[in-house]
């Protein structure tokens, strides 16, 4: 098998570095994986980032941008997806920090007819702030002792990120419940991707796309598996995001939460048919 990791970010080179410096202490994985940095059209100063990674992560990153046209995080993963050479797709925010296991993990929880919903342990502003300084012990060298610590003073709000549990049944209890899935950590089938034509875009603005894409994934009877105690990811404090389109997008998902749909309005399908007739644009010319 292989996975490719799709990291969403825009405008934001601190969070994204300390993201794929926690690429670069993955532990030993059985299994190929690659990760692309899904850009939503950032400046150049993303782009360097990403290029100064690429001794670090040799024939493993590749950097997938398009032009800024507003917040388009579902358009971009769509992008980046069919850009995509795994089998397994794994969609990460640019904020979230993996741990050294994670792509082990995610490999690990794998398995055909479900989708992983991966949890976060939030970083509190002070503490993100001089992590991206660059002072203090790195996250992928902490003990259980440095999780109990941080805890203990506040610079996170969960001590137990280092606990890895089998809980085979338990992971499966809620496995109809859309609501467990968030799109900053999620481990998906590309088949079943591609069925349900990703992510769709005709959400602008910021959230609910990942509702939607849950729903319409439990319609296409893939159920939902818990990755607590498995995948958590470092979620590095930010300012919330603009929400003024939240209300807008709440309706087009109670719409979709009451449809029957399958596939994404504007999903990757509609990506391919644009990129075909700019084909045959050119080719006319």
């Amino acid at each position: 098998m292989r996975l490719s990791v799709i990291v969403s970010t825009y405008n934001r080179p601190d969070a994204l570095q300390a993201v794929l410096e926690g690429f670069c202490h993955q532990r030993a994985c059985a299994h190929e994986w690659e990760v692309i940095v899904a850009d939503d059209g950032s400046t150049g100063t993303t782009k360097h980032i990403v290029e100064s990674f690429l001794p670090r992560l040799p024939d493993r990153l590749k950097h997938v941008w398009h032009e800024d046209q507003g917040f388009r995080l579902a358009e971009i993963r769509n992008r980046a997806a069919l850009q995509a050479t795994g089998e397994y797709l794994i969609f990460l925010d640019g904020d979230c920090i993996p741990l050294p296991d994670f792509i082990v993990q995610q490999a690990s929880l794998a398995e055909l007819g479900w989708v992983v919903a991966g949890n976060r342990v939030l970083l509190a502003q002070t503490f993100t702030d001089v992590y991206l300084r660059g002072q203090g012990k790195r996250i992928f060298a902490w003990a259980w002792f440095d999780w109990a610590a941080h805890r203990w003073n506040g610079s996170i709000n969960n001590g137990l990120g280092w606990l890895r549990l089998p809980l085979l049944k338990w992971r499966k209890k809620r496995a109809q419940d859309w609501r467990l899935l968030r799109g900053c950590n999620i481990g998906v089938w590309k088949k079943d991707y591609i069925a349900v034509d990703g992510f769709d875009a005709d959400f602008s603005g910021w959230g609910y796309e990942d509702s939607d894409f849950a729903v319409r994934l439990l319609r296409h009877g893939v159920k939902i598996k818990n990755g607590r105690f498995a995948i958590p990811v470092m979620h590095l404090w930010h300012r919330e995001n603009d929400r003024s389109q939240s209300g807008e997008n709440w309706v087009r998902f109670e719409r979709s939460l009451q449809g029957t749909h399958v596939r994404a309005v504007a999903g990757v399908a509609s990506l391919a048919k644009s990129a075909c007739a700019q084909g045959d644009q050119h080719a006319q010319a």
